[in-house]
Formats: C-alpha cells, sequence, structure tokens
C-alpha cells in the first residue's frame, strides 16, 4: 500500500509557468535578447534554474552573459514569483484528503530551496509534510539524491511510496530512485513522455492520485 506521496513542485501543483516565463523574458530584455513566447518555457523549465539559464540563451553564450542572466532572472523572480502562479484545480483538496488519510507527504523539486518552500507554505499550509528544494552543490533531479534523504527521515520503504510529476525529469527520477511513477497530464508536458519515461500511472485529475492510494 502507498502511504506517502512524494511531488514534484513546477506544473504538478502549482502552476508557475507564467511567472517563470516572466523571470526568464526580463532577463533576456534587459540582455538585450530575443525573447519567447511562454509556451516554449513548456520545455525548458524541469530541471532547474541554472539549465533553464542555459536554454534560454544562445549557444556561444560564455560564463559572464550566465551569471548575468542567471542573476537578473534571480532578483526578478524573487519579487514576481507569486504574480500569476496558482494551485492546480484540485490540487488543495487532494492535499486536503491526503492529509485526513495520513499519507505522509514531501515536494522534490528542481527549483531553488528558497522559492520552493516560499511558495509551498503560502499555497498549501502544513498539508504538504516535507520540501526538499535545489541548494548548491547537491544533486537535482533525475538523480535520487532528495528522494534518498526523505525515505530516510520518514523511515518509508520504496514499495510505499508513489512519486507524482509531470515530466520526464519526475519519471526518471522515480525510475532512479526504485520508486512507482504517476504522471500528470495539467502539467507542462504530455501523455507519450511521461508513458515513454516509465510512468505506471497517468492522472487526468488531482482525484486520480486519491484513487490510486485508496486501491493500492
Amino acid at each position: 500500500m502507498f502511504r506517502y506521496v512524494f511531488f514534484d513542485l513546477d506544473g504538478t501543483l502549482l502552476n508557475t509557468l507564467d511567472d517563470l516565463a516572466a523571470a526568464g523574458n526580463f532577463a533576456l530584455r534587459t540582455l538585450g535578447l530575443p525573447e519567447y513566447d511562454t509556451d516554449k518555457y513548456r520545455y525548458m523549465v524541469g530541471n532547474g534554474i541554472p539549465k533553464l539559464i542555459e536554454r534560454m540563451l544562445p549557444g556561444n553564450a560564455g560564463d559572464a552573459l550566465t551569471e548575468k542572466a542567471h542573476a537578473l532572472f534571480s532578483e526578478y523572480y524573487a519579487l514576481h514569483s507569486e504574480d500569476m502562479t496558482r494551485p492546480y484545480e484540485g490540487i488543495p483538496e487532494m492535499l486536503a484528503e491526503l492529509k485526513r488519510l495520513d499519507i505522509g507527504t514531501a515536494v522534490i523539486t528542481n527549483k531553488d530551496a528558497v522559492f520552493a518552500d516560499t511558495l509551498i507554505r503560502k499555497y498549501f499550509g502544513d498539508d504538504i509534510g516535507r520540501v526538499y528544494g535545489s541548494v548548491p552543490g547537491a544533486p537535482r533531479k533525475p538523480d535520487p539524491y532528495w528522494v534518498n534523504i526523505a525515505l530516510k527521515e520518514y523511515g518509508a520503504a520504496k514499495s510505499e511510496v508513489l512519486y507524482l510529476g509531470d515530466s520526464c525529469v519526475d519519471m526518471q527520477t522515480a525510475a532512479n530512485a526504485g520508486l512507482t511513477g504517476a504522471g500528470v497530464l495539467w502539467g507542462f508536458r504530455d501523455r507519450e513522455e511521461l508513458v515513454g519515461n516509465g510512468a505506471k500511472y497517468i492522472c487526468t485529475v488531482p482525484a486520480d492520485i486519491l484513487d490510486i492510494i485508496k486501491r493500492s
């Protein structure tokens, strides 16, 4: 039986795309570089801010330009990370029900830890048990580093954990950690990507997560 659910953040619990795109385009605009339509950012996010910056910039961008873009992005996002970000429909209710069922929860995200914790506590309070975000020097997903820490801190067996995410990075993380992966279709990527990277379950609405838990 699944006794724990570990979640991705961006594209899984929160729709953060508009604010991420706005921060990216602010950095590009400030540097005199072409901006992107918001939808293009669906395929740039997922591996953390450094990788997003790399994908935004021209292929010949050097270290100095990359560092400047990262600083501009972070400066803007720190002030505007909540402008348009919202929970997906049905997510707060699903999390409240998991808490009622005494299911342990954690967020494991490549978003910088300071942003991740702030957003989770603002929108979900204590309905999420633990938050593991990116910190300097620690591996990012799909490396299972933070998953393994969460497993240890919860004292959870891998067979007891369902891992939820919206991208190939998340399904690869689940596989690398030996967890059961479930893909969500309301996020940034599509069914083909999720199934192709090992999703055992596909969720079309948040209530599907509760059905998986109750059937397990």
